[in-house]
């Protein structure tokens, strides 16, 4: 009996010796499946990185907006057009726009080399042999404006607010008057033009 005690006891601190090293073990495996088996999170695609690359293209197209209403607003012509998904902008190339007011008359054509609009197109800056000519038409108290021009290398023109400007040299017509400026800030709606920087001006009575 003592014999069998015996053996029991040096069988016990053996597996006292080496139970670390299997728990080690144990726990090791365990780490293992855990890491094979655990679900690998997937990364969304709004979660990734955007690059300055164009998502996609259109060739030859045009673009109509409309009122409330269903009357048309406005029509954008174009080239080709490619879109930046990262700064959720348009760039347009031979861009060319018609605006129409409520009595569907056209009543501004604007064009350029290159266009980029915002993601609305409530804002578009035009490079490049940038003109935005306001055809003559009445205005609220009846009396006939005359046709304006405006010409220039770059135009930044605010669609809802009818606003253009400018940071860059710009020749202005009115009518048979011809004016020269190095910036522009123009609201349609104000009946408002701010010219600054050297200012040249030619008047000529309006027929």
């Amino acid at each position: 009996m003592t014999t069998v005690w015996l053996q029991i006891r040096r069988l016990a601190d053996h597996l006292a010796i080496y139970l670390p090293v299997l728990l080690m073990g144990a726990l090791a495996l365990g780490s293992y499946w855990l890491v094979r088996n655990a679900p690998v999170a997937q990364v969304s695609a709004a979660d990734k990185p955007l690059n300055h690359e164009a998502d996609y293209f259109l060739r030859k197209f045009s673009v109509k907006t409309f009122t409330p209403q269903g009357k048309l607003k406005n029509e954008l012509f174009g080239g080709q057009a490619r879109h930046f998904a990262d700064t959720d902008t348009i760039e347009i190339d031979n861009i060319r726009i018609h605006n129409y007011n409520e009595a569907g008359r056209l009543t501004t054509v604007t064009s350029a080399n290159r266009a980029i609009s915002n993601g609305d197109n409530s804002e578009i800056q035009l490079f490049g042999k940038a003109i935005s000519v306001r055809e003559a038409a009445l205005d609220a108290d009846g009396v006939m404006q005359p046709k304006m021009e405006f010409k220039g290398e770059f135009l930044h023109t605010f669609v809802n607010e009818e606003r253009l400007k400018s940071h860059l040299p710009i020749v202005i017509r009115r009518g048979n008057s011809e004016f020269n400026a190095e910036t522009l800030d123009y609201s349609h709606l104000d009946r408002v033009i701010n010219l600054q920087g050297r200012v040249k001006a030619v008047l000529q009575p309006i027929k």
